[in-house]
């Protein structure tokens, strides 16, 4: 089998090794048919995340099983399916607690093991999930938008309310459309790329704009950095209403720090939530995928092989590219 393996930060090789096997009774052998490239794979790349190397990444995925588990009750091969890369050890205080992002064993596809960028993948059974026939390239918006789940049940979205969103790359545009889902009404949108943004007006905002700045201050129930860049925390307390909520989605580079003031989120009574992956959303996500209420299909931009990675890689980092999801399909010769 073939693995796209980062060997240190900014080189990426595919390289041959055995294909793999089942050695645990509770595991899972996908045969990888798509796996999408996610910022976090990028700060994985230049060696800005959590892990170590050398590593294949790869968290988002879909594709067959093949072999499964002596233990394994809810798969047998020819089913197609999506994983959930987080995987929780669910015995420790956190998970007890009904905090599994936080758990203190916690281990990850793709970030921790090995992960989708290759032709199979192992999972455990029970952060594998039935894609019944949702399209793969499709299935495979499962974690991202559970992500995006997460963040928008932590933030807390309101019937009818007011929301600017600071990037509309794939991320922005699935927390646009899940928020919608939740009943907010009006969206703002503030992005570099003036294709992303015709993408934005497309889909029904009310103001799209290259600049940030321009936005109005005081004006949002909640504004949403998708992003993760540590400049924007400072513009979303300026655009945020008394008494409004922030999320933080984007990832910010590990080491960068932000300049605020603290005096602004005190005086406006502001409420700053984070959103750390997904927590029990994964069956939620198909859901909303299967049902076309939360739709996808369009949002993807690039088709690669997995040799292909690096340069998808480079594409989502270009804004000359104007790329959304690129997608990796590490079973196919040509895209």
């Amino acid at each position: 089998m073939k693995s796209a393996i980062i060997e240190k930060p900014g080189v990426v090789m595919v390289r041959e090794r055995e294909v793999l096997r089942v050695s645990r009774p509770d595991e899972v052998l996908i045969k990888v048919s798509t796996c999408g490239i996610c910022g976090t794979d990028v700060h994985i790349y230049h060696g800005e995340y959590i892990g170590s190397y050398p590593m294949t990444p790869g968290h988002e995925f879909s594709g067959t099983v093949v072999e499964v588990g002596e233990k394994v009750t809810r798969f047998a091969p020819g089913a197609r399916v999506a994983a959930e890369p987080n995987i929780s050890c669910d015995n420790c205080a956190a998970c007890h607690n009904n905090r599994q992002n936080f758990c203190e064993n916690w281990q990850a596809v793709g970030v921790t093991l090995p992960g989708a960028f290759a032709q199979y993948v192992l999972a455990p059974e029970k952060v594998v999930f039935d894609a019944g026939d949702i399209p793969f390239d499709q299935a495979a918006f499962m974690e991202p938008l559970s992500c995006v789940l997460h963040g928008i049940e932590s933030v807390g979205i309101r019937l009818g309310e007011n929301i600017a969103v600071i990037g509309t790359g794939p991320i922005g545009m699935l927390l646009i459309r899940t928020a919608r889902a939740w009943g907010a009404t009006r969206f703002t949108v503030a992005e570099l790329s003036e294709k992303r943004l015709d993408a934005a007006r497309r889909d029904g905002v009310a103001e799209a704009t290259t600049d940030v700045s321009s936005l109005p201050s005081d004006r949002f129930d909640v504004v949403i950095d998708a992003t993760g860049a540590p400049a924007m925390l400072s513009q979303a307390i300026r655009l945020a209403r008394p008494g409004g909520r922030i999320l933080m989605f984007g990832v910010a580079p590990q080491g960068r720090t932000a300049t605020i003031e603290p005096f602004q989120v005190f005086r406006k009574g502001l409420s700053i939530f984070a959103s750390y992956t997904s927590r029990r959303n994964s069956l939620q996500a198909l859901a909303l995928i299967g049902s076309g209420r939360v739709r996808v299909d369009d949002l993807v931009s690039h088709r690669m092989p997995l040799e292909g990675l690096e340069t998808g890689i480079r594409k989502i980092e270009d804004r000359n590219e104007n790329a959304m999801k690129v997608m990796v399909f590490p079973n196919e010769e040509r895209v």
